[in-house]
């Protein structure tokens, strides 16, 4: 039989046969040959399997359940990504066995290819063989659940670092959206404050020729005061508001002989200027004073609102950075308090920009108080992460997701505080009951092919259960699917004796 390009020869042969090739073999090292060949009289026959170097003995769309010793050479089990790699995610030297793990935990076999690394020579047992070597030979039994427990930590591991890279690509696929929008706008305002301080400088230029009386000055000052507090106090106009105002005043200023009027109308209307406020400019300057100072007026106008605009993209942006370093916070820093209500808004500030493309509404009732836990690192935005950006993949389009937060009391007062939750729940189809068991399960995905990993629900389980003494629960029905965290507000430590009090 070829495989991979190279041999590979299966017999079934006795186990007595191969007893003393067993022997040497770290499940069958502390048992004596003749007393694990009579203890395993009813396995019958077993496959011997020789393998030249780059044969592949398993394929991922051919698992099957079954437990193999190395007797010679080396095996690797690799997994192939989506962009066509391969990545290794184990190996089995020479004396060790492999694929206890699935049979142990009841689960699929591993979607993984297992291809000879040298020429090598392996037993392969059947998964009934497998569970009589288990039930007759003790020795074997501990060796196995070793192995199985040291394979489970590895796993686990691979499972929270393959997490941790989803949610930092998350992260960073949000922090580019939202990162592009204010740098764009604060560049582009840059571009037309050079062009308007150029204008700017001539007009002034123009005017300073020109001597000042005391009215005009004063006048002048009054509107260089509403126009540099503009920023935060202009009125909030609706569509139709606006345009009647900017009509009414560009032809006011018509009337009056002011160049540019229907240019500089909008513009001073856009931070709350009106006729009535011109007034002392329109009495105060005569000939073309007025209209040159109209229009040094706008442009120093527009000015302040391009500075408005580039300190309100820097503000954006510097809160996209606070967000970011709250996610992102050193797990290896020491024990501190966060206010969970910060940690679900910078996770929504991240999240912006899958909001804003699906135009969905957050309804937000944050009624826990106190509201801050002990935590450390950024475990914590990992969770909300993942909640909240599978409420938005499920949400339709123009829908709602939710989040709410309160206390609730501990069993005892004085020595429980009691705990903090938090709801996160969406309006889509919701999961189907045959699902809803295995939603915590690793590599349990209802997304389609390629769109999801099956572990982010798995990673918030762990956190949420291991990491914080906390529990989860969800409850979906077609139209509602509702997540709700309860995290101890005295922390992990004290958590542990409570857990089982929690909802």
């Amino acid at each position: 039989m070829i495989e991979g390009g190279q041999p590979i020869e299966i017999e079934a042969i006795p186990l007595r046969e191969v007893a003393e090739a067993l022997a040497k073999t770290r499940p069958f090292a502390l048992t004596d040959p003749q007393t694990f060949i009579d203890a395993l009289h009813g396995v019958g026959l077993v496959d011997r399997i020789t393998a030249g170097a780059g044969a592949v003995l398993l394929e991922p769309e051919q698992p099957r359940h079954s437990y193999c010793l190395v007797l010679k050479g080396e095996l690797r089990a690799e997994r192939t990504e989506p962009d066509g790699s391969s990545v290794t995610v184990g190996a089995a030297h020479e004396g060790e066995g492999f694929g206890e793990v699935p049979m142990l935990l009841g689960k699929a076999p591993s979607p993984a290819r297992v291809v000879a690394v040298q020429d090598s020579l392996l037993l392969r047992f059947s998964e009934d063989q497998f569970w009589t070597l288990l039930a007759c030979c003790p020795e074997v039994r501990k060796v196995v659940l070793d192995n199985m427990s040291v394979r489970l930590q590895s796993y686990q591991v691979e499972a929270l670092h393959r997490e941790k890279l989803v949610s930092l690509g998350t992260l960073a696929a949000g922090l580019m959206h939202e990162l592009h929008n204010p740098g764009s706008a604060a560049k582009r305002a840059s571009s037309q404050l050079r062009e308007n301080l150029m204008r700017l400088q001539e007009l002034s230029l123009r005017s300073a020729a020109k001597p000042k009386t005391a009215l005009q000055l004063e006048c002048m000052h009054n509107l260089l005061m509403h126009a540099f507090g503009s920023c935060d106090n202009t009125p909030a106009m609706s569509t139709l508001e606006q345009s009647d105002a900017e009509e009414a005043l560009s032809e006011w200023l018509q009337a009056a002989g002011v160049e540019n009027a229907f240019t500089i109308g909008p513009a001073l209307v856009a931070i709350g200027f009106n006729s009535n406020e011109l007034e002392c400019a329109k009495e105060a300057f005569v000939d073309n004073g007025f209209s040159d100072a109209l229009n040094w007026l706008e442009a120093l106008v527009s000015s302040v609102s391009l500075v408005c605009a580039i300190e309100e993209s820097i503000t954006r942006i510097s809160e996209l950075v606070m967000a970011v370093k709250k996610f992102a916070y050193d797990e290896r820093s020491q024990a501190k308090e966060l206010d969970v209500h910060d940690s679900l808004q910078s996770t929504l500030t991240i999240l912006g920009h899958k909001l804003r493309l699906k135009q969905i509404a957050v309804d937000k009732r944050f009624a826990a108080s106190p509201s801050t836990i002990q935590t450390r690192g950024s475990a914590l935005s990992q969770v909300w992460t993942n909640l909240i950006d599978n409420a938005l993949d499920a949400s339709p389009a123009q829908g709602e997701i939710e989040i709410s937060t309160w206390n609730e009391a501990g069993a005892d007062e004085a020595k429980d505080p009691g705990w903090l939750a938090v709801s996160i729940a969406d309006h889509g189809a919701g999961i189907s009951p045959e699902a809803l068991p295995h939603i915590f399960d690793a590599f349990f995905t209802t997304k389609p092919a390629g769109s999801g990993t099956g572990l982010g629900l798995e990673i918030v389980n762990r956190i949420v259960t291991q990491k914080f003494g906390g529990t989860i629960q969800v409850d979906s029905k077609p139209g509602s699917t509702r997540f709700v965290v309860r995290l101890p507000l005295r922390g992990p430590a004290a958590s542990s004796e409570n857990s089982t009090k929690a909802h």
